[in-house]
């Protein structure tokens, strides 16, 4: 299984924060669902930190595992 960095940016005003949760759309909830429809597999995403909700992101770390190649 190979682990893929990723470098992200993002305007949180619209958003319950980084973590998923059932009452809000979060950030990783909405990466999480494109990468699945990209790569055909369930995907998790693990971010470095995590953001409040309304809070924005410039340069935030995060990383997937996938055992497809990409």
């Amino acid at each position: 299984m190979t682990k893929y960095k990723m470098t992200i940016a993002y305007d949180g005003t619209r958003y319950g924060g980084w973590q998923s949760q059932i009452n809000t759309t979060s950030i990783q909830t909405v990466i999480q669902n494109a990468l699945s429809i990209v790569l055909r597999i369930k995907t998790c995403v693990i971010a470095s930190g995590r953001t409040d909700a309304g809070v924005h992101a410039l340069g935030q770390i995060a990383h997937f595992a996938c055992s497809e190649t990409i």
